[in-house]
């Protein structure tokens, strides 16, 4: 299955959204990059218009969405995630989700490769770190001991990626500098890698149901419940 028409693609789980037009192939029409704050909510749809208008492409015309599902921050993969099942379902076409590790992942091997396999870290909360492998395998570093400087978190995530090339993602002094400049890098390529994991998917006659398609959140707010249970909110500072 290929898409109909041009595909719209976007991301809002890290600290900077971004959002894509792709034609069917996957080949990149046009892109943007924004601090997102928490002004998803007023932001996305203005943003998206504009992309699209940019590219010359009419929101009807769209032959399907691809949309990141995290991990990351509450506020904006809620947003995030509302807009882009809401538009496909309007429009009709269909949607793939896309971890937005995986393409960040992804991304990186293509503007910053390394010899050593990768691995993602991402803030999940005000002292906690999230590291995730390349096959998906997920951990939350334990919290620092109290008085531990940026050296100190910089240390024990130089210690878990051992062996693998570190990208941190909005952990700018929490985490090595060469581990966030790589992740600025990849995140410079995050549309792109959205774009050519969507087709890929869409290509292999794969597509996300609606009713299915969830964020993967960091943390949610207190008294928030998963099926397995309250899930608390990640520490705070000491």
């Amino acid at each position: 299955m290929t898409a109909a028409g041009p595909l719209l693609a976007f991301d809002t789980a890290t600290t900077v959204a971004v959002a894509a037009v792709g034609a069917p192939d996957g080949r990149l029409l046009a892109d943007l990059a924004w601090t997102a704050g928490y002004r998803h909510g007023e932001e996305l749809l203005a943003r998206i218009d504009a992309l699209l208008a940019e590219a010359g492409v009419e929101l009807a015309g769209l032959g399907g969405i691809v949309v990141g599902t995290g991990p990351g921050a509450f506020t904006g993969l809620r947003v995030g995630l509302a807009t882009a099942k809401g538009l496909a379902h309007a429009l009709r076409v269909p949607i793939v989700g896309v971890p937005t590790w995986s393409a960040l992942l992804a991304a990186a091997a293509i503007v910053a490769p390394s010899g050593a396999p990768f691995a993602l870290a991402l803030p999940a909360g005000p002292s906690d770190r999230l590291f995730i492998e390349a096959g998906g395998r997920t951990a939350i570093l334990p919290a620092l001991a109290a008085g531990a400087g940026p050296d100190d978190a910089a240390d024990a995530l130089t210690a878990a990626a051992v062996g693998r090339a570190l990208v941190a993602v909005d952990l700018a002094g929490r985490a090595p500098r060469t581990a966030v400049a790589r992740g600025e890098r990849a995140r410079t390529g995050l549309a792109t890698a959205l774009l050519a994991l969507g087709v890929a998917e869409l290509t292999a006659g794969r597509s996300s149901d609606l009713a299915e398609l969830v964020p993967d959140y960091v943390t949610l707010p207190r008294g928030v419940e998963r099926e397995t249970g309250a899930v608390g909110w990640s520490r705070d500072p000491a």
